[in-house]
């Protein structure tokens, strides 16, 4: 199926956005905060813990972790956040699981979350689609965070779309001689860095203490702080409901979720 017209005009930013974009499975996903995380297909073991603590942290707040399900970095970042948190963009067209070594976790995410392509069926991967399709996952994305990437990579040609889309572009910290792509774009002022992972995720909100919340549109607009009254225009009664159900509270005229 191919999404409705009114995500595709969000994509303005691409160079060329797509005019079709195929989909399999929750495209409510893309209505959701959203942050794209990329990063080298061989990771270093801190990388690979990092990713995946920092994807599962956006997640739990609510935050959709976009990524290009290749091996590496990607992977990891769509397992940290979960199948029903993620949005998968491929290289190729959805009646292909590319590449064969994911193909469980592109089957479940397109069950549980979000697998886009903008390719027609039957097309297989090309050089040159992968280019285009790293050029989607960042327009796709709030900021780019990239965890660790070689100089001249893919990961560094999704930092040129970023930069171009006046995206916020972060990265993990690294070794001098690890990671020197990243390591690059700190040097040059073009990126900042993620020292504490609790304390950059806490941008998005805070993690509710019951879990269990429903995550719809009146939870994310209570994770940016609104004020008391700005509630009630919008949500009315469940406003109410929710500081019954001790889901949030009010302090100094503005509403914080439990």
């Amino acid at each position: 199926m191919t999404l409705l017209k009114k995500y595709l005009e969000r994509l303005e930013e691409m160079k060329t956005y797509p005019k079709e974009l195929y989909y399999l499975g929750n495209q409510d996903l893309l209505d959701r905060p959203k942050v794209s995380i990329v990063g080298t297909r061989r990771p270093s073991t801190y990388t690979k813990n990092m990713t995946h603590a920092l994807a599962n942290t956006l997640a739990r707040r609510g935050v959709v972790v976009v990524s290009g399900a290749a091996m590496g970095v990607d992977a990891i970042a769509h397992l940290g956040a979960g199948a029903s948190n993620t949005i998968a963009v491929v290289a190729n067209s959805l009646d292909i699981r590319y590449p064969s070594v994911n193909r469980s976790l592109i089957t479940t995410i397109e069950e549980k979350g979000l697998v886009l392509s903008q390719f027609a069926p039957t097309f297989k991967a090309r050089s040159w689609s992968f280019v285009v399709r790293n050029e989607l996952v960042v327009a796709l994305g709030e900021m780019l965070i990239v965890t660790e990437a070689d100089l001249d990579s893919g990961s560094m040609r999704s930092v040129e779309y970023a930069l171009k889309m006046d995206r916020e572009i972060y990265v993990l910290p690294h070794n001098i001689d690890e990671s020197r792509g990243t390591n690059k774009l700190l040097e040059e002022g073009l990126a900042k860095p993620i020292y504490d992972i609790e304390k950059f995720a806490n941008n998005y909100g805070v993690i509710p203490s019951d879990e269990m919340i429903i995550k719809d549109d009146f939870f994310y607009f209570c994770q940016t702080s609104p004020t008391f009254d700005d509630a009630v225009a919008r949500f009315e009664s469940r406003v109410y409901e929710a500081e019954l159900e001790g889901m949030i509270r009010v302090e100094n005229g503005l509403i914080y979720l439990n």
